[in-house]
């Protein structure tokens, strides 16, 4: 439908859509402190949290593409009793409160949850470490990996996986050689996104891992923190994930716009 055809009214709520979103972002950057901006940004709480969020939000990346591409091939190519059941589940963190996702995983991980006995036995502390951000990243992101790779499969053309079985290919060449090159693009689409979504968790993080600096205080709870302390620190950092965030929105799309 082009421009002229739509109702002049749309343009009022579309116009209210679009100051509802920009509005905001504009008011944090009118509140920047531009002239000690670097400063605030190179303390060294600042690249603890920095640093922390890059490398678990990248762990965890890691993690739900290996979890979740075969997820999304058991769901996209298989049929099997409570197949829909299986696919509520994995899509069960996207509209599940990140704080009761921590206390789930709180409960499950933690000194008297549900594996605390075996963990014990292994001598493996997981709550309140790194490895529980990375845990509480991941149970949070590996849905959109799903997601993306499940619709990709859909979307596929299966013949070529049929040809090349025909021609005497067997299941794990099929797979490496044709089903997933077919869904790079969404194999890459889900891990941008993933990787979005892991870089801003805060309540499951913050539940499951607590906030210890340079140890669970990811970049999110930094600003947290400073927002009581400093706010001008607090706006410079949110500044930083908002830039990340808008490069991370530009990629994505960019894969996703036709050649």
């Amino acid at each position: 439908m082009r421009a002229g055809v739509l109702p002049r009214w749309v343009w009022l709520p579309a116009g209210a859509a679009v100051a509802l979103l920009a509005l905001p972002l504009v008011a944090m950057v009118t509140r920047v402190d531009w002239a000690g901006f670097v400063g605030l940004l190179t303390t060294e709480a600042s690249l603890d949290a920095l640093g922390l969020s890059l490398r678990t939000a990248a762990a965890s990346t890691a993690l739900s593409v290996v979890l979740g591409v075969p997820l999304a091939l058991v769901l996209a190519r298989t049929t099997f009793p409570g197949r829909r059941s299986v696919r509520t589940l994995a899509l069960l963190p996207l509209v599940l409160p990140p704080v009761v996702g921590g206390i789930a995983l709180l409960y499950t991980f933690g000194r008297n949850g549900l594996l605390a006995q075996p963990l014990d036995v292994l001598d493996v502390q997981v709550a309140f470490s790194t490895l529980a951000v990375v845990i509480a990243q991941t149970f949070v992101s590996l849905p959109f990996v799903v997601l993306s790779v499940e619709a990709a499969l859909r979307s596929a053309d299966e013949r070529y996986e049929g040809v090349a079985a025909s021609l005497g290919a067997g299941p794990t060449t099929v797979l490496r050689r044709v089903t997933l090159p077919l869904v790079w693009p969404g194999i890459a689409s889900g891990a941008v996104l993933a990787f979005a979504r892991a870089l801003g968790e805060f309540g499951a993080t913050l539940t499951f891992a607590g906030s210890l600096q340079g140890v669970t205080r990811t970049l999110p709870l930094e600003v947290y923190v400073q927002r009581e302390v400093d706010a001008d620190a607090a706006v410079a950092l949110s500044l930083v994930l908002v830039a990340v965030a808008i490069v991370i929105v530009g990629v994505s799309r960019f894969r996703e716009a036709p050649r």
